[in-house]
C-alpha cells in the first residue's frame, strides 16, 4: 500500500477519496488537499461516517507551483492525483516533477483565457517526466478514460482493426432544477459552447457547436437526442490508432437545458472575455459558475441513470462488424454510496482505479502516457469490481448517421 494526495474537493474527488477508502487493501494514507479545506473536512467526515476510515486534510493554492510542492513534500505521497480545475494541470505536473512524485488526471490542461481542449502542453512534458523516472497519466477518468479504455479492449478483443468510433455519453438523470451543470459549470459551459469537430479521413472537420443532432435509444434511459461536440479523448485515440477512419463524439441534453444555455449565450453569460464592473474586472462565466447550484450538492435530488460506452465499427476474421461496449450507473445507488451522483461517480472511480494500478505497478512507465497506451484488461476488471460494470453488444449494423 503507498500513499496519495488527491487534489481537488469537488464531487469527482469526493468520489474517489470515497473509494480509496473503502478500499485500504489498495491505498495507504490518504491526503485531500484544496484552497477551501472547509471543502475537505467535509469529504472526511462522510469518509469517516460511511467507512470509519481517517482522511488527512490540507489548505493548498494548486496554481502556485512552490506552495504544492512545499505540500508534497510534507505529505510524502508515492503518487498525486489531480482532481482541481484543468487550468491547473500543469503547475502540479510542476510540483511533481520538483518533488519526483507521479502524477495522475482526469482532464486535459485548459488556458484560462481560451477555451481550447488539446493534449499538446502536457504531451511537451514527456521528456523531462521520462528523464526523471516518473509517469504520468492523462484523462483517468470516464470521458476521457473509460472510453479509451473501452476502444483499447475492443481492439484487444472483439475486432482486429477499428474503422470508425462513436463515443455515446447520455445523462438521464433529473436534478429537478431549472438550470444546472452535473460538473463544473465553467468548464462544462466552454465544452459545449466551443465548435464541435470530429477526425475523419486523417483531418479534423470543425462545425458549429450543437449542430448536428441525432436521436437514439440508450438502453434503460430512452430516446434522447445527442449532439456532436469535440472531447480531448479524440486527439490522444486518433494519434494512438492511427488505422482508424473516423472518430465522433455525442452528448445529450435535454431542451429546457439547451434553451437556458442559448439565452445566456445570447446575453453574454457565457463569455469568458474580461468585463469591468463597478470598476472591478470579473469574468462572466466565472460570476455564473458562482450563482449557479454546486455540482456536488445535486446527488439529493438527482434520479435516473447515465450510460456511456462506445460503439465501434471494423472487422473481426474479415467480417465486417459492430460492437457496443458500455456503463450505465444509476444516480441514487452513487449517491447512497458516495454521497455524490452518477456524473461524478462516473469520473471518480476510474480516477481511484488509474491510481491502483499505478501504486500497484500494473501500469507503470516513464513519461507522459494516455490511458490507450496500456493494457484495458486490469482496468476493465476493477471496473467491474468497483460500481461500474460494464456490457457488450453487437449490433446488427453500424450507425446509419
Amino acid at each position: 500500500m503507498k500513499d496519495v494526495l488527491v487534489i481537488g474537493a469537488g464531487g469527482v474527488a469526493s468520489v474517489a477519496v470515497h473509494k480509496m477508502a473503502k478500499n485500504p487493501d489498495l491505498f495507504g494514507k490518504i491526503t485531500v488537499a484544496s484552497r477551501r479545506q472547509f471543502k475537505c473536512d467535509e469529504i472526511a467526515k462522510s469518509v469517516k461516517e460511511r467507512f470509519g476510515a481517517d482522511i488527512a486534510t490540507a489548505q493548498v493554492d494548486a496554481d502556485d507551483i512552490d506552495q504544492t510542492a512545499a505540500l508534497i513534500e510534507k505529505v510524502k505521497p508515492a503518487l498525486v492525483v489531480n482532481l482541481a480545475l484543468p487550468y491547473q494541470d500543469l503547475s502540479i505536473m510542476e510540483a511533481c516533477l520538483k518533488t519526483g512524485v507521479h502524477y495522475l488526471d482526469t482532464a486535459n490542461y485548459e488556458p484560462r483565457d481560451e477555451a481550447k481542449f488539446q493534449y499538446s502542453w502536457q504531451w511537451d512534458y514527456h521528456d523531462r517526466f521520462k528523464q526523471a523516472g516518473l509517469m504520468a497519466l492523462l484523462g483517468s477518468g470516464f470521458d476521457p478514460g473509460v472510453t479509451s479504455v473501452f476502444a483499447m479492449y475492443i481492439k484487444k478483443h472483439l475486432l482486429d482493426r477499428i474503422e470508425t468510433l462513436d463515443i455515446l455519453d447520455c445523462n438521464g438523470g433529473d436534478h429537478g432544477q431549472h438550470f444546472a451543470t452535473n460538473f463544473n459549470p465553467e468548464i462544462n459551459i466552454r465544452e459545449i459552447t466551443a465548435p464541435a469537430r470530429h477526425y475523419q479521413d486523417g483531418e479534423w472537420v470543425e462545425t458549429p457547436a450543437l449542430e448536428n443532432r441525432q436521436v437514439f435509444n440508450f438502453d434503460e434511459v430512452g430516446t434522447k437526442n445527442m449532439y456532436l461536440m469535440y472531447h480531448e479523448e479524440l486527439e490522444s485515440l486518433a494519434k494512438h490508432l492511427p488505422e482508424i477512419k473516423r472518430i465522433r463524439f455525442w452528448m445529450t441534453f435535454g431542451e429546457q437545458y439547451l434553451t437556458h444555455l442559448k439565452v445566456l449565450q445570447n446575453v453574454g453569460m457565457t463569455s469568458i472575455e474580461p468585463i469591468v464592473y463597478e470598476g472591478r474586472e470579473i469574468v462572466p462565466l466565472q460570476f455564473l459558475k458562482a450563482v449557479l447550484p454546486e455540482p456536488s450538492t445535486l446527488g439529493t435530488t438527482t434520479k435516473g441513470k447515465t450510460n456511456i460506452g462506445d460503439i465501434a465499427t471494423g472487422e473481426k476474421g474479415g467480417a465486417q462488424k459492430t460492437v457496443y461496449v458500455y456503463n450505465i450507473c444509476d444516480h441514487e445507488k452513487a449517491y447512497e454510496e458516495t454521497g455524490n451522483q452518477a456524473v461524478s461517480y462516473t469520473t471518480g472511480v476510474p480516477a481511484m482505479i488509474g491510481a491502483a494500478l499505478m501504486l500497484n505497478g500494473t501500469w507503470k512507465g516513464e513519461g507522459v502516457f494516455n490511458m490507450e497506451q496500456f493494457d484495458p484488461d486490469p482496468f476493465m476488471d476493477m471496473l467491474n469490481d468497483h460500481g461500474l460494470p460494464w456490457q457488450v453488444k453487437e449490433l446488427p449494423e453500424p450507425l446509419r448517421f
